[in-house]
């Protein structure tokens, strides 16, 4: 497998056009890594994972894996997903998404965000292309929520969880604190029907890269064949119309939407409620400060 995703990687990468690859380049990876105990088709792909870092250590770059988890650590989820071993051997750093820096989002609206994610040369953005009962589908956009710190990403479920637009559009807010970034998104063996935890596997064989989020994910939504208004977060980078919003504005220089055509990909037909019951919250938070003692 990873001598095929290596091969694709050669073929995508060049095509993204020039971004920071100098020598000593800090480039992290950004992974979805939501949960030790999710289903392994929720994560990021191990061995896609691993062959990305590869591709970068193979260009001189130093290399390092985080995120911030809906629960427990990044080691902890990486060691249970299988990517601790896919990368064993290699020089890459683990790093937990743990210092929290205000920032403030064009709404006005402030942050807690990991400073870890912010200090890189280069973020590369691993999405897992799957549905999402709130959210639609999970792609590029959506997995730079994971770089708002620890529990906050709950606060803000029942912050601003009255409106599926206005929760996408604090998500889509979060594009503009990024250091420079490209997306690579996992699209190879997807989870659809639900999720973001616990959909149907549907084999794909997907690899999309692309230098804008928006655009990958209005993309995806094409090649999918999902009706792109149903998706919150492509609502609110329509209404900003924002570059990549409209897919008669995307180059594909390899394969296109159309070649995928009959995948059979399906998406939720009702939206979950964004906001958390408050039992739901409070079980989380203190969940949370469990497994942050056990760490200790």
């Amino acid at each position: 497998m990873r001598r095929s995703l290596h091969s694709a990687l050669a073929r995508v990468i060049p095509r993204l056009g020039a971004f920071n690859l100098s020598p000593g380049a800090r480039v992290l990876l950004k992974p979805n890594l939501i949960s030790a105990s999710a289903p392994p088709l929720a994560c990021t792909h191990a061995e896609f994972i691993a062959t990305v870092a590869a591709w970068f250590l193979d260009h001189g770059c130093r290399v390092s894996i985080g995120d911030s988890p809906a629960f427990g650590s990044a080691i902890s989820v990486m060691a249970r997903q299988g990517i601790a071993r896919a990368v064993r051997g290699m020089e890459v750093r683990v790093v937990e998404f743990a210092s929290v820096v205000p920032r403030r989002l064009p709404s006005g609206i402030s942050v807690g965000v990991a400073a870890e994610a912010l200090d890189c040369d280069l973020l590369v953005n691993l999405p897992k292309i799957k549905a999402h009962d709130q959210m639609y589908v999970s792609m590029a956009v959506k997995n730079i929520f994971g770089i708002v710190a620890g529990v906050r990403k709950s606060w803000f479920h029942m912050r601003y969880g009255d409106s599926h637009l206005e929760f996408a559009r604090i998500i889509l807010g979060l594009q503009g604190l990024l250091p420079e970034n490209i997306t690579l998104a996992d699209g190879i063996e997807v989870m659809h029907r639900h999720g973001p935890m616990h959909g149907d596997l549907l084999a794909l064989g997907c690899l999309a890269g692309s230098r804008s989020s928006v655009a990958l994910d209005t993309a995806m939504l094409a090649l999918l064949e999902l009706e792109a208004e149903r998706s919150p977060l492509w609502c609110a980078a329509r209404e900003r119309d924002l570059p990549g919003a409209q897919l008669c504005g995307i180059e594909f220089p390899l394969l296109t939407p159309s070649d995928f055509s009959g995948s059979g990909f399906m998406a939720t037909e009702i939206l979950n409620p964004v906001r958390f019951r408050p039992l739901r919250y409070v079980f989380n938070s203190l969940r949370r400060v469990v497994l942050a003692l056990r760490r200790e």
